[in-house]
């Protein structure tokens, strides 16, 4: 089981699987949401995540002009996992407690909107927009 949370540690959650592939989303959104170059997470089957403690501290931002939200923590202003789809969650592979060595970058999406500085050189797949998971 692997576990993860906030950076003030109000918010954990737990993932009952082993997690392999990251998406790396290079869109301007999730660029302004990160301050970085975009921002890199896994994809988790709803059934397979759980909060395990401080969901009173969850806040959620939806952009008006877009079919985004961010989950956030309302004390420390982390990142938090949040809905992907219907049947998924996208966990930021920067809240995990423990290193997972067996990570590795798969994808990469809206990679047409990534920064004029970013500069992609791993081998994860390039996709121009998003793509169903």
């Amino acid at each position: 089981m692997l576990k993860g949370g906030c950076n003030c540690g109000a918010v954990s959650f737990e993932i009952e699987m082993d997690l392999k592939d990251v998406y790396i989303c290079h869109c301007s959104i999730c660029r302004k949401w990160t301050g970085n170059n975009g921002v890199a997470v896994s994809i988790v089957p709803n059934e397979k995540f759980r909060w395990s403690a401080g969901q009173e501290q969850i806040a959620c931002w939806e952009k008006p002009d877009a079919d985004w939200q961010s989950w956030f923590c309302r004390n420390c202003g982390s990142a938090l996992p949040g809905r992907n789809d219907e049947r998924n969650m996208f966990i930021p592979v920067g809240l995990l407690d423990a290193r997972v060595d067996n990570l590795k970058v798969a994808h990469h999406i809206w990679v047409e909107s990534k920064a004029s500085w970013d500069e992609i050189t791993d081998n994860g797949k390039q996709h121009k927009r998003a793509f169903q998971v």
